[in-house]
């Protein structure tokens, strides 16, 4: 499964500080048909997801029906991502 998406970056304040972009409704309905064939472990879906030229691999994490796509310190930085910034992603399940 190919997609591209826009999403805002969410930050979770947990004992460590993470940024995600949450899928969007569709295309996380999408995704489920898939992701009943590729999901490990605690329901992570494995993808490689590419962000302004930079490709990078991850896996989708579920959250409250959805998914969260985590964004990597490396791939933020560079770009001076933070909260509430809007981007666009591509994105591939791995299998």
């Amino acid at each position: 499964m190919d997609t591209v998406f826009s999403a805002r970056v969410i930050e979770w304040r947990g004992p460590a500080l993470f940024s995600f972009l949450p899928l969007p409704e569709d295309t996380a309905a999408d995704l489920q048909e898939v992701a009943a064939v590729v999901a490990y472990g605690w329901g992570r879906v494995p993808v490689e997801a590419r962000l302004a030229g930079t490709a990078f691999t991850t896996s989708l994490i579920p959250r409250e029906g959805g998914y969260l796509l985590p964004l990597k310190k490396a791939v933020r930085a560079p770009r001076l991502l933070g909260p509430g910034d809007e981007v666009t992603v591509g994105l591939t399940v791995r299998a």
